[in-house]
């Protein structure tokens, strides 16, 4: 009966989600609620209920301070000279944009924590999608693909958890994955140039401008004083005229964010009537003129430089961390008091979705902790694996990691199911080593579980909503862990069969 509510929420779930029957705030909320009382845990569901908002409660602020804090560099415009040089590097070509987002998450990963990736790349990529009209799926797809990779670093978490479950040292998980990693980081930037060629067909390749200063990087403005009636898809950025309006984009020419899109293959067209902007600059920057302040680039930046170190190496807890250095950036920038308040309520609306997101999800872990239908989950799955699958438990763990870690929280598959499996693979004489890197290849797609805080971030700093990014990335994190697992037993990480 548990098992089969288990199951029944967790579909309930996602189908509402996906189809956008509800948000995922609400589904958070009402889904686990409504189940816990079908269960007949009416009574216990409030301090159910209470202890996962509690457990997340830590997460919850170190975002929203982690957001202001991020927002304020934004503002002074600390990420302004990385777009720019990213911008003069790429000329323009949606392929090399995605291609360098997945480089450059991959780069910010090697700290191991997912918010800091997400919120650096996002903020350093974003002002470039948005310019030249370019998917932000897309742009969330790759990022999460990389972090995906990364998260299996020792200091990423699931890999620390997989060693003490087992009593192994974490090197002995680790240090053999290093090349199945290797590849799978190069299927991403496949993955990142196929999706990158795609964007490319759609949009073209946009043509800048000599620069008029050291690393200023220009659009040209379309049609200054003309209009385009229609609307701008907001998931994709793709602007859709009507047709036959009056303004509407030319043959040749596409509506790309108020930028002119001049496909390499024809020279850009000659619009009658259109105003020349030959002497008119539009500086791609991720702030604006009246907040930037030049002048303390490297006081932010030594800032920043410093937060990070302080996080790799643990010295505060990351709520702390974020609400100290928050408050310091936004002294050192905005000294005044109106100024404050104007960048804290700017902000305001950022903040809000991902950390109601958070304590929506508290609800929902502590649910489904609470009921125990975790354990019911883990229980049904692994008496479901025949007898005759024995001498091939790792490659049936690998396989098993990617829809538990998806379903059930890392503690969980972990600490619950994960030594269970080293058991039952023992008699076959496969060591708990291979075991524990066998249960890491699944993360790339644990990273689209609702159960996971920063990815609520992400869908947020990147202005999309969740249940489209599972659906477009899906597919892209579940093959990231096949091309692991291949090149896993391809390398000998974890044996085809036991011995």
């Amino acid at each position: 009966m548990l098992t089969a509510l288990a199951y029944s929420m967790i579909v309930v779930f996602m189908f509402l989600i996906m189809t956008k029957r509800l948000p995922a705030l609400v589904a958070l909320i009402v889904v686990p609620i409504a189940f816990g009382l079908i269960g007949g845990f009416g009574a216990e569901l409030g301090p159910m209920m209470l202890t996962g908002i509690k457990n997340l409660a830590p997460t919850g602020v170190m975002l929203m301070f982690a957001i202001l804090y991020f927002g304020v560099m934004i503002d002074a415009g600390l990420f302004d000279p990385v777009v720019r040089r990213i911008l003069a590097l790429v000329k323009g070509d949606p392929m090399k944009i995605v291609v360098g987002t997945a480089a450059l998450a991959m780069c910010i990963s090697l700290d191991g924590d997912g918010a800091t990736t997400y919120m650096i790349t996002v903020a350093a990529m974003l002002p470039l999608y948005q310019r030249l009209g370019m998917s932000r799926l897309i742009l969330a797809c790759v990022i999460m693909l990389a972090g995906g990779v990364f998260n299996i670093l020792p200091w990423g978490g699931p890999t620390a958890r997989a060693a003490s479950a087992l009593g192994v040292d974490v090197g002995e998980i680790f240090v053999p994955m290093i090349l199945p990693m290797a590849v799978t980081a190069g299927w991403v930037l496949f993955v990142a140039y196929v999706l990158g060629k795609r964007e490319r067909k759609r949009l073209g390749v946009l043509e800048l401008d000599a620069p008029q200063a050291a690393n200023d990087s220009v659009l040209n403005p379309a049609l200054v004083e003309v209009e385009a009636a229609g609307q701008k898809d907001g998931t994709t950025g793709q602007w859709i005229a009507q047709a036959g309006a009056a303004g509407a984009p030319v043959a040749g020419m596409a509506a790309t964010g108020g930028f002119v899109e001049r496909r390499a293959s024809a020279p850009a067209p000659h619009v009658a009537g259109s105003i020349s902007t030959g002497g008119v600059d539009a500086g791609i920057s991720a702030s604006k003129s009246a907040t930037a302040r030049p002048k303390l680039i490297w006081v932010n930046f030594a800032l920043t430089v410093l937060l990070l170190g302080l996080l790799i190496k643990g010295a505060l807890p990351l709520p702390a961390l974020f609400m100290i250095f928050f408050a310091v950036a936004i002294m050192i920038n905005y000294p005044k008091l109106e100024d404050q308040k104007e960048r804290i309520a700017e902000h305001a609306a950022n903040v809000v979705p991902v950390v109601s997101l958070i304590f929506a999800a508290g609800i929902f872990v502590g649910i489904l902790q609470g009921t125990k239908m975790v354990d019911a989950i883990a229980t049904s799955v692994i008496a479901a694996v025949p007898a005759w699958m024995g001498p091939y438990m790792a490659i049936v763990t690998g396989v098993l990691s990617i829809p538990f870690t998806f379903f059930i929280s890392n503690d969980a598959f972990y600490f619950g199911v994960v030594p269970i499996l080293a058991k039952a693979a023992a008699v076959y004489g496969i060591s708990a080593a291979e075991i524990g890197r066998a249960s890491i290849i699944g993360q790339p797609v644990h990273l689209l579980s609702p159960l996971v805080a920063s990815t609520y971030l992400l869908v947020g700093m990147s202005k999309i909503e969740f249940g489209d990014h599972q659906r477009y990335t899906l597919i892209w994190s579940i093959s990231a862990s096949l091309v692991m697992l291949v090149a896993a037993l391809v390398f000998g990480v974890i044996p085809f069969v036991g011995g």
